[in-house]
């Protein structure tokens, strides 16, 4: 496993793509982070060093905002823009999942049927605002049309695991909230809660993506 830093051009300024690559890779996964934080929170650092080992490259986008100094996220066109700029430098021979945690994710399953990603992994998909169930966003979800995970916190505050339809692939995280981190005294201790996320998003790529997955041309 190695890894790489690069910038990157998009039409909303430069972002940063570090890349864990994978020795012999079956898939490589390109991540974008939520709306408050970056690159570095213990979800995306996990898959980050765990999937390369076992085969699987892990690219990991910082968006122009974060790369700016930026406190909050901009607006979702931005997100999407840049995660389709970074998609496109990529141009990976293996097959392409799309992935992120909260406003990371709801960017990949929005343009995973534009490039023609083979799977999105969305990370605490926020599936309403915190208390406004009514505000669903399940159309959004089901719309990236390829094989998606979710890996949700039981206690989420933007989707509890019971407010997702039964045809969502979904994996739950035993006492997480959205940033998946769990009580000190909770059910799992919070290396357990990496675990399962890592162990998740393996298992569902190996059986879901790269089985028979769908390549996005040219070299990583």
């Amino acid at each position: 496993m190695t890894r790489a830093e690069r910038r990157i051009d998009t039409p909303y300024g430069e972002a940063r793509l570090v890349v864990d690559q994978a020795r012999a890779p079956v898939a490589t996964v390109l991540l974008s982070h939520g709306a408050g934080a970056g690159i570095d929170t213990a979800d995306l650092e996990a898959l980050a060093r765990h999937l390369p080992r076992n085969g699987v490259t892990v690219v990991r986008l910082e968006q122009p905002w974060k790369v700016a100094g930026g406190k909050v996220a901009t607006p979702p066109a931005t997100l999407d823009a840049a995660l389709v700029a970074a998609a496109n430098r990529l141009r990976t021979r293996t097959p392409l999942v799309l992935g992120g945690r909260s406003a990371g994710a709801r960017s990949a399953v929005r343009c995973a049927r534009q490039l023609a990603a083979s799977g999105c992994l969305a990370l605490s998909f926020p599936l309403h605002p915190p208390g406004r169930p009514e505000k669903t966003r399940l159309d959004e979800l089901r719309g990236a049309g390829v094989p998606t995970l979710v890996i949700q916190g039981e206690r989420d505050p933007m989707g509890r695991p019971e407010e997702f339809p039964d045809d969502v692939d979904l994996c739950v995280v035993p006492g997480a909230d959205h940033s998946l981190k769990v009580p000190a005294r909770g059910e799992i201790g919070q290396s357990d809660a990496l675990e399962i996320v890592v162990e998740s998003a393996l298992e569902w790529i190996v059986r879901e993506i790269a089985g028979g997955g769908r390549g996005n041309g040219g070299p990583a």
